[in-house]
């Protein structure tokens, strides 16, 4: 993990210090998606043979799942690119051939590593404990426990199966059920949909509200047979049938719209500011943050630069060139289905948010209270501390705005999307910005400190 000294001239060890920026010009190129790396690597894993990932993030929660992939009995061989990015090759014994028994599988603080394993591993030959770190072991389980025991699937965990670790006993059969998922979340639906692949049948989840669609596209770039369709509203219906196989591909990784999200703002939100972040993912599921700036009057330009895996726009993943520059933000309204969809670009929408004229309000976010720290809180009191108008009522945020920020002390809360939303406020705010705990943002932007003062003017 990436160590950050305090800048000369102050700022005690554990925390860096940003000061505020005149002007902001340059180019970044973002790590590879952690999502679509995450998945990549989970896919080689359960295809027999070689498969090549290029462009990959390079974050702690991706080498968790790395590590993980290693551990079950694949060759894994890691090397780095330029920008940060990291390339893998992995050969795999596919999931009939996996290593029986590797006992604690390390997720780090990563829970898309847990909650995909555990569908992954389901109808596996493994009997596998899937632990990671205190932040972890606080995040809730029940939500995968509950519809892999519907398909047969054999899991315990701790406090009556609500948190980790989560210990998975595999090679039972699995059967196909037909799933409405609760609360939206992606990771939820993509373990069922990895455990469906072992299952009887024909395995169906419905959301009511729609939620990245990588595991489809990427399943459907491997040749399996996976059919969507809206509900009716907001939501979608999702099929896959059980006993395809998974091929061994090459692949290539664009650039995480969410850590692209944080120059989006950065520039948006600075008075003289131009910004450009190369080949960024721009799927349709995972673009929210791009509208929700752009209607907030965020002068974006896009060029499309190709298609990730393929031709087709239901199977490749869009990318694109992202000019952002300096904007008159005006206040909007974020609902709960655009909260599901923009999850993880919340914070920086809140900071966003404090620079634009009139209140916007963040419907149902109650979700940010079981990331890696209890975000609304976090960025309620990180935001707050700026001088922010901010306030939390329920599960929704409330903003009023536009207000000058001042810089002072900040805490991550180790929480990595928190101290870059801190970091990005301290290039807008007056004077100097200290982020306690900044370490955590090497979880999913190693580089992010060195690219945020490169691009100072």
């Amino acid at each position: 993990m990436e160590r950050l000294a305090a800048p000369p001239g102050g700022g005690p060890a554990g925390t860096a210090i940003v000061a505020s920026a005149s002007r902001l010009r340059g180019e970044n190129r973002v790590p590879g998606d952690k999502s679509i790396s995450h998945r990549a690597l989970m896919l080689a894993l359960m295809a027999e043979g070689v498969s090549q990932i290029r462009g990959a993030g390079d974050g702690a929660d991706v080498r968790s799942t790395a590590g993980i992939v290693r551990a079950l009995g694949a060759t894994v061989e890691r090397s780095e690119s330029a920008g940060g990015l990291a390339d893998y090759r992995v050969v795999s014994p596919g999931l009939d051939g996996l290593v029986g028994d590797p006992g604690v599988l390390d997720c780090g603080n990563s829970g898309t590593s847990l909650r995909l394993f555990a569908g992954i591993l389901a109808g596996a030959p493994v009997k596998a404990t899937l632990d990671g770190d205190d932040s972890l072991r606080r995040r809730p389980v029940a939500r995968i426990i509950e519809p892999l025991r519907a398909m047969g699937a054999r899991l315990e965990a701790r406090d009556h199966d609500t948190l980790p670790p989560v210990i998975v006993t595999g090679g039972v059969a699995l059967g196909a059920i037909d799933w409405t998922t609760p609360v939206p979340s992606a990771q939820v639906k993509s373990a069922i949909l990895f455990a469906g692949l072992r299952a009887n049948g024909i395995t169906r989840v419905t959301e009511r509200v729609a939620t990245r669609d990588h595991t489809e596209r990427m399943l459907r770039a491997r040749g399996v047979t996976v059919r969507s369709a809206p509900d009716g509203g907001a939501g979608a219906v999702i099929e896959i049938e059980g006993g395809a196989r998974v091929p061994a591909i090459d692949e290539q990784v664009p650039g995480d719209p969410s850590a692209a999200a944080f120059w989006l703002v950065a520039a948006a939100a600075h008075p003289d500011a131009d910004l450009v972040i190369r080949s960024v993912g721009v799927n349709p599921t995972r673009r929210a943050v791009i509208d929700i700036l752009t209607r907030m009057g965020a002068r974006i330009e896009e060029r499309a630069v190709g298609v990730g895996q393929a031709r087709d726009a239901d199977v490749g993943e869009p990318i694109a060139d992202l000019r952002a520059q300096s904007s008159d933000l005006t206040a909007t309204e974020i609902s709960a289905e655009e909260v599901a969809a923009a999850i993880d670009e919340i914070p920086i929408l809140c900071l966003a948010a404090t620079q634009a004229r009139g209140r916007t309000t963040i419907r149902g976010a109650g979700e940010l209270r079981h990331k890696e720290s209890d975000r609304l809180a976090g960025i309620a009191a990180g935001l707050g501390a700026l001088g922010a108008r901010i306030s939390v009522d329920g599960d929704d945020i409330v903003i009023d705005g536009p207000v000058r920020l001042a810089g002072t002390s900040t805490d991550s809360l180790d929480d990595h999307r928190l101290a870059m939303t801190f970091a990005i406020a301290g290039l807008i705010a007056s004077g100097t910005t200290t982020i306690g705990r900044p370490d955590s943002a090497a979880i999913s932007y190693p580089g992010f400190f060195s690219d945020l003062e490169r691009i100072r003017a």
